[in-house]
C-alpha cells in the first residue's frame, strides 16, 4: 500500500504523524538500528524502558486497533520529554525491525554507527506539532 493508501487506515490518536518523507526515514533509521541490536519492540518493552529512564525515539503505528492497546505511551513519552511520532503502517514497523510480525510501538535508541540518520530523524520529530 502506498503512504496515501495506508492513511485511510489510521486511528482518531495518531498525533504527530510522521510525514512520508519522515516515514520512511524512520523506517531507514529502524532498520539500521535492528543491526545494532538498538532496538525495543513492543508495547510492554518500550514501556519498561521509558520507565527505565532510557532516551530514545518512539515510533507507533497509527494503524493499531484497539487503541486501548497503547494509547498511554505517548502519554509517558511527554512526561519524560522523549519524541515520538506516528507512522502509517504497523506492518512496515515490524519490517523495518526485521520481523515477520507487524508490531506496534518501537524505540530506537541512539548509537555512534547510525548517530547521523538518528539525530536527522529526532530534529525532525521534534520539529513535528504536538497534539494538544
Amino acid at each position: 500500500l502506498s503512504y496515501r493508501e495506508q492513511l485511510d487506515f489510521l486511528n482518531p490518536i495518531a498525533q504527530p504523524l510522521a510525514s512520508r518523507k519522515l516515514t520512511r526515514k524512520l523506517l531507514k533509521c529502524i532498520r539500521k538500528a535492528t543491526k545494532q541490536k538498538q532496538v525495543r519492540r513492543g508495547v510492554k518493552e518500550v514501556q519498561k524502558f521509558i520507565n527505565k529512564g532510557e532516551k530514545g525515539i518512539t515510533v507507533l503505528a497509527g494503524d493499531t486497533l484497539p487503541i486501548d492497546v497503547y494509547c498511554h505511551i505517548p502519554i509517558m513519552c511527554e512526561e519524560r520529554s522523549l519524541p515520538y511520532a506516528y507512522v502509517p503502517s504497523k506492518t512496515d514497523l515490524g519490517a523495518a525491525a526485521g520481523s515477520k510480525r507487524p508490531t506496534c510501538v518501537i524505540m530506537i535508541k541512539p548509537h555512534e554507527e547510525y548517530q547521523e540518520a538518528y539525530d536527522e530523524c529526532l530534529e525532525e520529530v521534534s520539529a513535528l506539532p504536538m497534539p494538544l
